[in-house]
């Protein structure tokens, strides 16, 4: 069996942290106009965001274990076609407070189902939904298992569809209790589909700390409790989804890179 090598947080470079710095011009708490331009794609991320996937070799993702992801990259396209249903990725860089934007196309056939799961804890989802007269809290738009989407948003498969969302995370105590719920505000395609939706502790059964879960996640997880920080996960469902122009903005000062630091061994 390999052993993990143990974790430590690495501190930024000068030109990354003031990157981080200049994005966080309040601290959310009160509620911030959030009305993002999605009209044509693909979005220029700002000058202040933390680029994850670009279309480039240089992939800010890693897979559950700590380790290079194994997701093709098909025309500059990650393409979520694992299929083990749980072969999740997750982003380098750990946050609380952000604003995230994604690109996505479903494919041709199936349903096409992934999600973003911000802090690998709450999923807005991604699945055909189209064909569907009343969409629940697990149809495209949906914060799944928690907040149904207001408006049908998605435009079908075979074309490029963007989220944009505005996380701010729950707050804990020093117990790990939550004591202030999240909220989330989403656009999909142009349209407002989640609105300071609130949530707070995990439901799913299948998030990436419970389900298929390993030692790298274990880690953050036990660090996430205790600072309300974690990472964008690009779930796996089994269905050959491709992501594009992948981004985090930070709103607050607690945004860093998380890896894995070799040490000498016996």
């Amino acid at each position: 069996m390999n052993n993990l090598h143990p974790l430590r947080l690495i501190p930024l470079a000068l030109t990354v942290f003031l990157a981080v710095e200049s994005a966080t011009a309040k601290e959310p708490g009160e509620r911030l106009e959030f009305q993002p331009d999605q009209t044509h794609l693909p979005v220029e991320p700002p000058a202040d965001a933390i680029v994850l996937f670009d279309g480039g070799a240089d992939v800010g993702f890693l897979n559950k274990h700590g380790e290079p992801i194994d997701w093709p990259v098909v025309d500059g396209t990650l393409e979520s076609s694992g299929g083990q249903k749980a072969n999740h990725i997750v982003s380098k860089w750990h946050f609380r407070d952000a604003d995230i934007h994604a690109e996505f196309m479903l494919p041709e056939d199936g349903p096409g189902n992934s999600g973003l799961y911000i802090h690998g804890n709450y999923e807005m989802q991604i699945i055909h939904s189209a064909e569907k007269k009343r969409l629940g809290d697990s149809d495209m738009g949906a914060i799944y298992g928690f907040s149904k989407p207001l408006v049908p948003a998605e435009r079908g498969r075979g074309v490029w569809q963007v989220y944009d969302i505005r996380y701010r995370a729950p707050r804990r105590d020093s117990d790990g209790k939550v004591t202030a719920n999240g909220t989330i505000t989403a656009w999909l395609n142009g349209q407002l589909v989640q609105d300071a939706a609130e949530f707070g502790e995990p439901r799913s059964v299948y998030h990436p700390y419970r389900s298929g879960t390993t030692d790298y996640l274990k880690a953050i997880w036990k660090k996430q409790i205790a600072t309300t920080t974690g990472p964008l996960f690009l779930q796996d469902h089994g269905d050959a989804v491709r992501f594009r122009n992948v981004w985090i903005r930070p709103l607050d000062q607690h945004a860093y890179r998380y890896d894995l630091v070799p040490t000498d061994s016996n």
